[in-house]
C-alpha cells in the first residue's frame, strides 16, 4: 500500500490477493489504524512469487527494508549469539560469536543473550578446561597462562595435555552442549571408577569433581520437561504496547528468556501481532521443531509450512499445551509481565524526558528524534566522529553511525565535527534516514557555528541545532547550552528532565566515538611500522601479526624467526629487523 508520495504504507501477503485487498475497502475494519490507513492509500503495487514460502520471505524483508507505519515491525538490531567450538585446529577453541556460520565449526545456540553464552562458556571452562585463546595466542606460548593457573585452561598451548585427552574434553563438552548431560554423567563416573580400581586417584578425583560441577550445572531434572528444541511465544497487550516473549529450550536446556515491542498495530489483535513477529523473527534465524505460542496468530499453517522449508524439517505450531509445555509457557508469561511493567514505567519516564527537553529549548512540539555528534581522537591520532540517534523508544543502536576522518588538521574539532555533519546531512538530504528535530554537538560555539555551516551546506532546513559544554572544572551538572544567534547559554538545574536526556544522549555519543577510535587507532598502529618496509606488502604483513600474534611480538623476534614466517625471505626478515632496531 502506497501513499500519496511513494512512501510505503502497508506491507501484506495473501494466498488470495484479490479477497484480502477487497477486505480493506468493503466493510468498515473497526480498527482506527486500519481506517487511517486507507485514507491514505494511493495506489497499490503488487507481487507475485512462485511459492508461500517466498512470500514469506519477501514480506519479511521489505518491512525490514521499508519500516511501513502500518505495519507490526520487530525492532531487534543485534544478531543472536552463539557458542562456538572450532573445528579447524588439534586443539579446538571455545569462544562467544555473533554473524555468520559458514565456518567449518561446531555451533550451539542460538541463546537468547550474550549473558546466557557467557555463564555457559564460564561453566564449560570450570568443568572441561578448554582453551578460549586466539590461535595466533596459543601458537606463540612458552609457558601457562593465569588461565591454566586458575584451573580453567589445561594448557595444550605447552602441551600439558595430549591431543587424545583434551578431544576426550571436547566430546564431553559437546555432549552437555547438545543436552546428553545424563549420558556424560555415566560416562564420568565409569572413569572415576576405572581410575580408582587403576589406583590412579588423583585422575579419579579429577572426575568426581566433574561429576559434582555437572550436577550443578544440570539444575533441577524437570526444568525443560520432556522439551528437546522449541521456543515459547507468548504476548502482552497492554497500555497501548505490544510485547512479545520468546523463551527459548535447545537440546533440553532452558537458554533464558527475551522481551521485544514490536512498533505499531497497539490496536491490532493478537493472532495479527503474533503472526507478523513470528514471520519476521524466523526469516532471519532457524526455527526450533516446536514454537509453543499464547494465541493462534494468522496464517498458522502457512508459517508451519514456509518455517518447515525454510529448516528442511517439519515445524509445528502449537497453541493447547499441557505438562511441561503448559509449565514453561506461563514462566515465560511471567516474565514478560515483568519487563512490560519496566517498560511502561521507562517509557513514562522517557516521554517526560523529551516534553521537558522540549520546554527547555523553547520548541513548539515535543521532539520525537534526536541525533549527537561527538569526536574522539589522541593528540589528533586517528579522528573518529560518532553520531548516535535517539527516538521515542530511546537508543536507536541500528541507526548509529561512525566516520573516519581525513584530511583535518590534528587536533582541529571544528573542522572535524564540520566534516562529520556535512556528509551526514547531505546522506539525510538523499533520504538515507528521517531527519532528527535536534541535533546536539558535543562542545561549546566553536563547534556549534561549524555545524550549522555544514547543515546549510548540505541544503537542509527545520532542524533544531544545539551544542552542549561542561562547565568549570568540567563537572557535570554544570553544563551550558549555545544556541545559534542567542548571545546567552541556558544554564539548566542540574535535576531537569530535559537535561538529563542531554547528558544520556552525548554520554552514548562519547562512548560510541572512544570505542571506533581505539579501534581505528589499534589497526593504524599495527599496520603504520610494517608499511613503512620496503617488500612487506598486505598479505605478508598479515601473516606476520597473525604468526607471531602482533606488532610487539613482531619487534621482539630474531632474525631466524622472522624468515620462518612463510613469504618472508632471509633479506626480507633482516630489513624487518633492522627497522625496529636501527
Amino acid at each position: 500500500m502506497l501513499g500519496a508520495d511513494g512512501e510505503v504504507l502497508y506491507v501484506g501477503k495473501a494466498k488470495n490477493l484479490k479477497k484480502r485487498v477487497a477486505s480493506y475497502f468493503l466493510r468498515a475494519s473497526g480498527s482506527a489504524r486500519i481506517e487511517s490507513m486507507v485514507d491514505q492509500i494511493h495506489d497499490i503495487a503488487i507481487n507475485v512469487t512462485d511459492t508461500e514460502n517466498q512470500a514469506l520471505l519477501l514480506e519479511s524483508s521489505l518491512i525490514k527494508k521499508h519500516r511501513p507505519r502500518y505495519n507490526i515491525v520487530l525492532r531487534d538490531d543485534k544478531s543472536y549469539p552463539y557458542l562456538v567450538i572450532t573445528g579447524n585446529h588439534p586443539y579446538p577453541r571455545i569462544r562467544f560469536h555473533r554473524g555468520s556460520r559458514k565456518k567449518p565449526h561446531r555451533y550451539f545456540g542460538p541463546y537468547p543473550n550474550a549473558g546466557s553464552v557467557r555463564r555457559t562458556l564460564d561453566s564449560l571452562q570450570k568443568l572441561f578446561n578448554l582453551r578460549p585463546c586466539s590461535d595466533s595466542f596459543f601458537a606463540n606460548r612458552t609457558r601457562p597462562c593465569l588461565q591454566h593457573q586458575i584451573k580453567r585452561c589445561s594448557a595444550p598451548c605447552v602441551q600439558a595435555i595430549s591431543e587424545t585427552d583434551y578431544a576426550s574434553d571436547v566430546a564431553d563438552a559437546v555432549r552437555l552442549l547438545e543436552g546428553k548431560s545424563e549420558v556424560l554423567a555415566r560416562k564420568l563416573t565409569e572413569r572415576m571408577e576405572a581410575a580408582s580400581q587403576a589406583l590412579d586417584f588423583e585422575q579419579a578425583a579429577r572426575y568426581r569433581d566433574q561429576i559434582a560441577a555437572l550436577r550443578t550445572i544440570q539444575g533441577p531434572s524437570d526444568a525443560a520437561g520432556t522439551v528437546d528444541d522449541a521456543d515459547f511465544v507468548v504476548l502482552e497487550q497492554r497500555a497501548g504496547l505490544n510485547a512479545v516473549g520468546v523463551g527459548t529450550i535447545r537440546s533440553g536446556q532452558h537458554l533464558g528468556y527475551r522481551s521485544f515491542f514490536p512498533k505499531g498495530g497497539a490496536d491490532a489483535p493478537p493472532a495479527e501481532v503474533l503472526g507478523a513477529f513470528i514471520g519476521q523473527y524466523y526469516a532471519e534465524r532457524p526455527p526450533p521443531r516446536e514454537i509453543v505460542v499464547s494465541h493462534t496468530p494468522d496464517d498458522a499453517e502457512l508459517l508451519e509450512s514456509a518455517l518447515g522449508t525454510l529448516s528442511g524439517r517439519r515445524v509445528q505450531i502449537k497453541v493447547k499445551v499441557r505438562g511441561s509445555r503448559a509449565r514453561v509457557l506461563k514462566t515465560a508469561h511471567d516474565s514478560l509481565q515483568e519487563a512490560v511493567a519496566g517498560r511502561l514505567l521507562q517509557g513514562e519516564a522517557l516521554t517526560q524526558r523529551y516534553l521537558a527537553l522540549g520546554e527547555l529549548l523553547g520548541l513548539e512540539d515535543r521532539p520525537s528524534r534526536l541525533e549527537c555528534f561527538d569526536i574522539s581522537h589522541t593528540g589528533g591520532e586517528s579522528p573518529v566522529a560518532s553520531c548516535v540517534v535517539f527516538d521515542e523508544d530511546g537508543p536507536l543502536k541500528s541507526a548509529y553511525r561512525r566516520f573516519n576522518l581525513t584530511d583535518v588538521t590534528p587536533g582541529d574539532d571544528y573542522a572535524a565535527i564540520r566534516q562529520a555533519v556535512l556528509r551526514r546531512f547531505r546522506r539525510l538530504k538523499e533520504g538515507e534516514a528521517p531527519v532528527p528535530d535536534v541535533l546536539l554537538i558535543d562542545g561549546g560555539k566553536g563547534q556549534l557555528g561549524q555545524a550549522v555551516e555544514a547543515v546549510n551546506e548540505a541544503g537542509m532546513t527545520g532542524v533544531t541545532i544545539i551544542s552542549v559544554a561542561k562547565g568549570a572544572d568540567r563537572r557535570v551538572g554544570l553544563e551550558q547550552i549555545f544556541r545559534p544567534g542567542a548571545a546567552v547559554p541556558i544554564r539548566p538545574k542540574s535535576d531537569d528532565p530535559g537535561m538529563h536526556l542531554i547528558q544520556q544522549i552525548r554520554d552514548e555519543a562519547h562512548r560510541f566515538a572512544i570505542e571506533g577510535h581505539r579501534g581505528q587507532r589499534g589497526r593504524a598502529r599495527k599496520q603504520s611500522v610494517l608499511e613503512e618496509i620496503e617488500g612487506l606488502g598486505p598479505r605478508r604483513r598479515q601473516a606476520l601479526l597473525r604468526s607471531f600474534g602482533g606488532l610487539q611480538r613482531v619487534e621482539r623476534a630474531g632474525v631466524d624467526e622472522l624468515a620462518r614466517v612463510e613469504g618472508i625471505s632471509r633479506t626480507l626478515a633482516q630489513r624487518i629487523y633492522d627497522r625496529f632496531h636501527s
